[in-house]
């Protein structure tokens, strides 16, 4: 398979037209357990245009009751996003180097406890790392723009999408 290149810009402004609103044509989780990752999978898919439909272990949303756990779930989306063999759909490195988040990658949040909580989709970083300067969108909170240092958590982890397969 060929890695292609992410369309970073339509992820992020799919990120900034739907921060604030709900595409009708997604469920929201908001009141079931949240919506962050279910919006950054919709972030991601607008700039990839590929899902990966296998069952259990895919990234792929129908509907509500049709979708991988990956599409919504925090643990899930980054296993997928950070799977070692070539299968459709992003694919990402995990850092902890924030100089390296780039529009339309995802930074994931983990504020109590040992499981990640929130996946924000970076829509502006100036390169230096610091987390002032790297701005995000997200649901379940909903936010656009919103500095990364705003968020009082314990560790975050960068998601770098590195590309997709089809």
């Amino acid at each position: 398979m060929i890695l292609l290149p992410y369309r970073r810009m339509q992820a992020v402004s799919y990120a900034h037209y739907w921060a604030y609103r709900r595409n009708p044509a997604f469920y929201d989780f908001e009141e079931i357990g949240g919506d962050c990752t279910n919006f950054a999978s919709q972030c991601l898919y607008a700039g990839t245009g590929v899902m990966n439909f296998t069952p259990t272990f895919g990234w792929y949303y129908r509907s509500a009751e049709d979708r991988a756990p990956a599409w919504s779930g925090v643990e899930f989306f980054y296993n997928f996003l950070t799977r070692a063999e070539s299968s459709p759909g992003p694919i990402a490195t995990s850092s902890q180097n924030l100089t390296l988040a780039r529009p339309g990658d995802m930074i994931q949040l983990l504020f109590e406890g040992d499981v990640f909580q929130h996946t924000p989709v970076v829509i502006s970083a100036d390169g230096s790392g610091d987390p002032s300067r790297i701005f995000v969108a997200a649901h379940s909170n909903d936010a656009d723009c919103r500095p990364l240092d705003t968020y009082n958590y314990q560790r975050y982890r960068l998601l770098h999408i590195e590309g997709y397969f089809a």
